[in-house]
């Protein structure tokens, strides 16, 4: 699997790749992670776009994580069920990218920008600016005192971990591991907190970490 790689090459941050890190283990299934960077397209080119994650599994190519996720399933019926037909998947998938992505990344953008490669820096300055209509550095200006927006954002997600272990159920599904990669994202880019460790969510984080004989908590990342 091509994955997103920071200036350490053995930092893989983006919250795509881990979800999709996530569910190969929880299928049990063994893969060898390369490192690819922003700059790389023509690395992934034969997967007919330019992003990552990309899985090669024998003679198939999928791209997107989405896609890659339900391939698993359909594939490996017979390994742990990432439990795709739960009715929430979808509404987590894009309650995700739409709402908890952007908050994040307005938080942290800067910190993303410098643990990257050289070779990426302009790349992600320029796309991220323009698209924020602000430099990266004012982008993250009063980060701290806009900290209560995002926790008032998180109270779905806590409402949820009150009734249940998992945001799947008693068990953990994809819908965990997609929530769980923009918190792996922001562990492994930036030291700034986001979490207290009296919230249910930093609880549901520490289990979610310690999972898969720790794979997330073995990652290159901040120690928060």
């Amino acid at each position: 699997m091509y994955d997103l790689a920071g200036a350490d090459e053995n930092r893989r941050f983006s919250p795509y790749c881990w979800r999709i890190r996530m569910a190969l283990a929880h299928k049990g299934l063994e893969v060898e992670y390369l490192p690819w960077h922003f700059v790389e397209k023509d690395k992934i080119k034969f997967s007919g776009q330019g992003k990552v994650p990309v899985l090669i599994d024998g003679s198939n190519t999928i791209a997107d994580s989405w896609e890659i996720s339900k391939y698993l399933e359909s594939t490996y019926p017979e390994r742990p069920s990432l439990k795709m037909d739960n009715g929430e998947v979808m509404f987590i998938k894009f309650w995700t990218e739409t709402v908890l992505h952007p908050e994040i990344l307005k938080l942290l953008v800067l910190d993303i920008h410098d643990n990257l490669s050289p070779e990426d820096q302009p790349y992600f300055r320029e796309t991220r600016e323009k698209r924020f209509g602000l430099t990266l550095e004012q982008v993250v200006v009063n980060r701290q005192e806009r900290l209560p927006r995002i926790q008032k954002i998180l109270t779905p997600l806590r409402s949820t971990l009150s009734k249940q272990k998992y945001l799947s159920g008693e068990t953990p599904g994809f819908s965990d591991y997609i929530v769980f990669g923009a918190f792996q994202w922001a562990r492994c880019m930036s030291g700034f907190l986001i979490l207290n460790a009296d919230d249910i969510i930093y609880k549901w984080r520490d289990k979610m970490l310690n999972m898969h004989e720790g794979l997330a908590l073995s990652a290159v990342g901040y120690p928060i």
